[in-house]
């Protein structure tokens, strides 16, 4: 994929990922078919499994990648897209707080950058993750979800799942979003998202 190297950029860095999750392409608050039934045949059957009590999150880590990055939470754009971490922060991730908390009951949305001026963001490797992957992520209350990947896509912005991304889910689940496939210089806007889906499969305690 060709990074783009003209002042264009500077806006597509933003419209990259929020672009695709505008409340017109699949709203947290239009969802309202329980479990998912579409997409990646591995979301069919994930069972309810536990739950971890709600506390935001503070840092995410998957191994596979060496992505150990902060969490800051991001909410909504006036336009009703999800907003995404700030430009000079192109090495933290967004946490979707109107949304679950990653290990509670619900699916938690996480999005990141893909790149930006200066070369890859925190999200660049992001569709290198394999189902079965560790994604772990630390918690204000010193608890750490941990989660197994159970699918992952590269979808056309126009075609953004978000049923699948935002919708209720009675397991405890993760969604990982960024920007992917080629840039449009039309559009000032990358054509494709990449989502990483995962559930939690434990818990842990950091050690003080």
């Amino acid at each position: 994929m060709a990074r783009p190297k003209n002042a264009e950029y500077l806006a597509a860095v933003v419209l990259a990922v929020t672009a695709a999750v505008a409340w017109g392409h699949g709203s947290p608050e239009d969802q309202r078919t329980g479990q998912v039934h579409d997409g990646p045949r591995a979301l069919w059957h994930i069972p309810d499994g536990e739950a971890m009590p709600a506390s935001a999150p503070v840092r995410l880590e998957i191994p596979r990648l060496g992505v150990r990055a902060p969490v800051l939470p991001v909410g909504r754009n006036r336009d009703g897209t999800v907003e995404v971490p700030p430009l000079h922060r192109p090495r933290h991730v967004g946490w979707y707080r109107h949304g679950p908390a990653p290990g509670s009951r619900g699916a938690a949305v996480l999005l990141g950058h893909y790149d930006d001026l200066r070369g890859p963001a925190v999200f660049y490797r992001l569709g290198e993750v394999r189902p079965g992957d560790v994604v772990r992520v630390v918690r204000r209350d010193r608890s750490v979800a941990v989660f197994a990947v159970d699918a992952t896509e590269q979808v056309p912005k126009e075609g953004f799942p978000g049923r699948r991304v935002y919708g209720p889910v009675r397991y405890a689940g993760l969604r990982l979003v960024t920007c992917g496939g080629t840039f449009d210089h039309a559009r000032r806007s990358y054509s494709d998202n990449v989502v990483v889906y995962a559930h939690l499969t434990g818990r842990e305690r950091i050690r003080r």
